[in-house]
């Protein structure tokens, strides 16, 4: 029997990261842009006959060579993903895989979460981990027989950070219906930190009756770690992160009776404008509504969060008062805000975090 040995690669490794690509590519896979940590395994001869990846608390890029599949080799790769992930304190984890591949993974302890049938899988190593979201959403909620009867709808907002173009939203939102569901995206890829971005969603919209705050949680995740790499092109990618959304948030909006889901249109991005295209095309056949508002404008110019964090980044606080509320002002005025105000500064992609 073979003998291989394991071991991390380090990005700056060229040669082996290179080696790792052409794995990938041989499998049909492309790298992902988002990796935090990449291993491989290695024959004596040193051929890179197996390789894996994570990101935060997803495992991705995992691929073993045609030439040794059914050597268990990707058992091994897995093991090993899994001990670094639990060393890093992350125990709940997450993967993408090819529907073909899904019934594998089962035999590893991950759990199907949504499926695009002959696509993508979205699975999790805790076989109630989703429900138990749904069933903390519920709990959110007070949930009644009453609330069946309301008129119910939702927003997703990452609020990086809250602007008047997202109270604008809010407010427009609630007119449409009885309850309106705010879902915070807590995923932490973003240059102002959930915990602050939850507390100025709060905090700008305390004044608005029945609003019900959640979490995504690590269920409905950003465009920006969005595993890309099974996809031959953008189009396909954003076909499939469509269509994953939609199947997770049906399961949210069965579960609390959500009817509508509202967004803002975005004339900054052509990838968030064909997202809510895609949407507007998925979520009726679930039964749910689309509602496109236009965004909020100030001198011709639709307000928007990038903007605020370039002036940020520029040190222009007084210029951010007629960008965001008062709350959000204030806590930009504020000593605890210096360091979230550093980062901004450092940062070279303003306009994407």
């Amino acid at each position: 029997m073979a003998n291989y040995y394991i071991s991390a690669i380090p990005k700056r490794n060229t040669r082996k990261m290179a080696q790792v690509t052409a794995l990938l590519n041989e499998e049909g896979i492309r790298l992902d842009q988002n990796i935090d940590y990449t291993c491989g395994l290695w024959s004596e001869d040193g051929d890179l006959v197996a390789t894996g990846s994570c990101f935060h608390n997803s495992l991705r890029c995992l691929a073993v060579s045609s030439k040794h599949q059914g050597e268990g080799l990707m058992n091994q790769i897995i093991t090993h993903l899994t001990e670094y992930q639990f060393e890093q304190g992350h125990t709940h984890l997450f993967l993408y895989t090819k529907d073909e591949s899904r019934q594998f993974f089962s035999g590893l302890g991950f759990h199907e979460i949504v499926r695009i049938p002959g696509e993508i899988v979205f699975m999790e190593n805790r076989s109630l981990g989703f429900d138990r979201y749904l069933d903390q959403l519920e709990k959110e909620s007070k949930a009644t027989s009453l609330s069946a009867q309301l008129k119910q709808g939702a927003i997703i907002m990452n609020a990086n950070p809250f602007t008047k173009g997202h109270r604008y939203l809010v407010e427009e939102a609630k007119k449409q219906v009885d309850i309106l569901h705010i879902f915070v995206v807590n995923e932490d890829s973003s240059l102002v930190p959930f915990k602050v971005r939850e507390r100025l969603v709060k905090e700008g919209t305390k004044d608005i009756q029945n609003i019900i705050y959640h979490q995504t949680g690590p269920y409905l995740i950003s465009q920006a770690t969005f595993p890309s790499y099974f996809q031959k092109d953008d189009a396909a990618v954003m076909s499939s992160q469509t269509q994953l959304d939609a199947a997770i948030f049906t399961k949210i909006a069965q579960r609390l009776h959500i009817k509508e889901r509202f967004v803002g249109d975005e004339p900054f991005s052509q990838v968030t404008a064909l997202y809510n295209q895609a949407m507007e095309e998925n979520l009726p056949q679930a039964g749910i509504e689309l509602t496109v508002i236009k965004r909020l404008s100030q001198n011709g110019q639709a307000i928007s969060a990038s903007e605020v964090r370039q002036l940020l980044h520029e040190g222009k606080i007084d210029e951010l008062k007629s960008l965001v509320p008062e709350t959000t002002y204030a806590y930009f005025q504020s000593k605890e805000a210096q360091k979230v105000i550093a980062s901004i500064k450092a940062s070279q992609t303003i306009r994407h975090h």
